[in-house]
């Protein structure tokens, strides 16, 4: 049986303001952890950069990520 998938304009207004909001806050968080990633000195993050860079790509869960366990306490 095959699914319907609707289009973005066919969706009602409260679903496509909500799929805007989510948009935004997941490039508000990858933006955030990248320009992190790039100002943190190496020591103060713990694993690698590029590891890092490369799990931030993942979807809300990879910039939660590194805000948790990415970075090293003592300097913000």
């Amino acid at each position: 049986m095959r699914r319907f998938r609707a289009r973005f304009s066919e969706l009602a207004r409260w679903r496509q303001a909500g799929i805007v909001v989510l948009a935004t806050v997941q490039l508000g968080l990858l933006i955030a952890a990248e320009r992190d990633i790039q100002r943190r000195p190496a020591p103060l993050i713990c694993g690698s950069k590029t590891r890092w860079r490369l799990l931030c790509l993942i979807n809300f869960v990879g910039p939660l990520a590194y805000f948790t366990f990415g970075r090293r306490k003592g300097e913000s």
